[in-house]
């Protein structure tokens, strides 16, 4: 069971760069049964009873900018994101995940680590938001890993609008699968191991005996992890929201392609679907070239691209500003 939301702590005034009206950024924390997470809550200067979006990042140690510590550089995705839907007159919240940023002292051991844990840690800053009274509607938008949580998230509470941002639309199990046969240097042996342990977890079943090609997978540490993750089917849950949703994704994502996107639509119909030509997984311009997209990834003086910047904040002023 989750603890009670703790108040704001801090408040800071500042007009960001490029911003045409100042934006108030709060720094707020939430208690869970096992420690405190922190994030940062962006509300535009004219905000009287307005739209609230809480952007929720995707897989890995990644923060509430959309930063991977296991990059070598910054792309500030979530940031720019965040910016965008302020400069619209909506306000947000983006929070760090355990062991990083405002979260640093709530430190996971990767063996005690549930998908359902991040789940409900979301679940801790949403809910801070529906009972904050300066808000009146209020939507997620959830990237990669983080679309399948809002999901999750959305069917406990209320909600006016939802948002896959490059959401996969398979089971985690299944999408493994489907990436070690599509690498053409894996031998069969190794395809036909990476089957039978994900079939095995599956069945809630971990192994220890798992090669070397495949320690970075399949590891015992995180296969608890793996196992409480698979027991959800994206393409499922979305079918269970009843409200207005978007599901976008750009055409030279190498991560979440644009047959994701399909499969997402096809199982809602609240959902409308956009796909953005030439915008890769952190929604920045970039070609199908893998070693020039992954070089966005470092780049953070890369703008989102502008047809999401603008097909988003649409979506969401459509939904939440009524």
């Amino acid at each position: 069971m989750v603890k009670t939301i703790l108040g704001i702590l801090s408040l800071l005034f500042l007009a960001q760069r490029g911003f045409s009206q100042s934006v108030t950024i709060e720094k707020v924390y939430v208690q869970s049964d096992d420690g405190q997470l922190g994030g940062l809550l962006s509300i535009p200067g004219n905000c009287k009873k307005c739209p609230a979006v809480l952007i929720i990042q995707g897989s890995g140690p990644t923060d509430k900018d959309g930063n991977s510590a296991l990059s070598q550089g910054k792309n500030n995705s979530l940031k720019y994101l965040s910016q965008s839907l302020n400069e619209a007159g909506i306000a947000t919240l983006r929070f760090d995940k355990r062991g990083m940023g405002m979260s640093i002292g709530l430190q996971t051991n990767e063996e005690d680590l549930t998908f359902d844990q991040l789940v409900n840690d979301a679940d801790l800053f949403l809910s801070l938001l529906m009972k904050d009274k300066r808000f009146k509607k209020i939507g997620i938008a959830g990237h990669s890993q983080g679309s399948l949580i809002g999901m999750l998230i959305s069917q406990r509470h209320q909600l006016s609008a939802f948002a896959s941002i490059a959401g996969p639309s398979f089971n985690i199990g299944d999408k493994l699968i489907s990436q070690i046969e599509g690498n053409p240097y894996n031998p069969n042996e190794i395809i036909e191991e990476a089957k039978k342990i994900t079939f095995s977890l599956k069945e809630g079943k971990v192994t220890n005996d798992v090669s070397p090609l495949l320690q970075n997978i399949y590891r015992p540490s995180i296969q608890s992890f793996l196992i409480s993750w698979m027991k959800y089917d994206p393409s499922e849950e979305i079918g269970k929201l009843p409200l207005p949703i978007l599901i976008i994704n750009g055409s030279t994502d190498l991560q979440v392609n644009v047959e994701d996107a399909k499969s997402l639509k096809a199982a809602s119909a609240m959902a409308e679907l956009c796909i953005i030509n030439g915008m890769n997984h952190i929604l920045k311009n970039a070609t199908a070239n893998p070693i020039e997209n992954n070089a966005t990834y470092n780049n953070p003086d890369l703008p989102l691209n502008s047809e999401f910047k603008t097909k988003i904040t649409s979506f969401f002023k459509q939904n939440l500003q009524k």
